[in-house]
């Protein structure tokens, strides 16, 4: 089997676990949602391990935990987002008075982060569902688009110190591709105007590829090539979801603007 067909055949048991358990929304999607972000912590502590660092990469696990056990267990928004917090002032705590910088404390702002996001917007009503397959389709269309525009078309690079394989090419075309998805989501299903669609569907794209920068960063940073090897044809599961948990961010906050901290997806879909 070529690594083509790998990906291809991953892709799609990924997508359809994914869109079976947004389908489903409320306990399993957090459970994933928590999951997603477990993944991440564990691939971002392993990139840069060493024996001197590994006991405060456990702990850090251990503030992840709690944090996930909190947005598993249905609390506020509020409350998760304060836990997560307090989490973060321990573990940067701990990691300077050993001398070690805040790398896995940076780990656990984002895959606590990428977790609540997910989780928040999602929710379990209506609103949540279609917030999340506007997500899916931006974010999806954006990475597709860019690919096979950028091989298509080349010329100049996007970052070639981060990301020798992307063009400013790819990058427009993804960006089109995003745009144009996102608002055939909107007229479907109704929910925000049409120039907010068009702006939300913007930034998200554009925020989606630089979630994707930041992870070719964090590899190269660290000599690696992909994050884990967790998924096969892939790599691991922040080469999955780096994109998707930047734009997952930003759309969160857009929601908490329009519609509030703790059903972020009513402002933008309204029931």
């Amino acid at each position: 089997m070529s690594n083509l067909q790998l990906r291809v055949i991953s892709a799609i048991v990924m997508a359809a676990v994914v869109l079976g358990l947004t389908w489903l929304g409320g306990l399993p999607f957090r459970l994933l949602s928590a999951a997603i972000a477990g993944a991440v912590l564990y691939e971002w502590c392993a990139m840069a391990r060493t024996a001197g660092h590994a006991a405060r990469q456990w702990l850090t696990a251990a503030f992840l935990a709690v944090v996930l056990a909190a947005l598993v267990l249905g609390y506020s928004a509020p409350v998760i987002l304060l836990v997560l917090g307090l989490a973060l002032v321990a573990s940067i705590a701990v990691e300077f008075i050993g001398g070690q910088g805040a790398w896995s404390s940076a780990g656990l702002a984002y895959a606590g982060l990428s977790a609540i996001a997910l989780a928040l917007l999602r929710d379990s009503d209506r609103s949540g569902l279609m917030a999340m397959l506007f997500l899916f389709a931006v974010v999806w269309a954006t990475d597709i688009l860019a690919y096979f525009v950028g091989r298509a078309i080349g010329g100049p690079k996007l970052a070639p110190s981060i990301s020798p394989g992307k063009t400013w090419s790819g990058a427009v075309g993804g960006t089109i591709g995003g745009v144009v998805v996102g608002i055939a989501v909107v007229e479907v299903s109704g929910g925000i105007a049409l120039p907010q669609a068009v702006a939300i569907a913007l930034v998200l794209s554009v925020v989606s590829q630089i979630g994707d920068l930041f992870e070719s960063w964090v590899k190269r940073r660290h000599g690696v090539k992909d994050s884990g090897n967790l998924i096969p044809g892939h790599g691991g599961v922040m080469d999955r979801v780096d994109g998707l948990v930047a734009a997952a961010f930003a759309l969160y906050v857009i929601g908490l603007i329009l519609g509030g901290i703790d059903h972020p997806a009513h402002g933008l879909f309204p029931d």
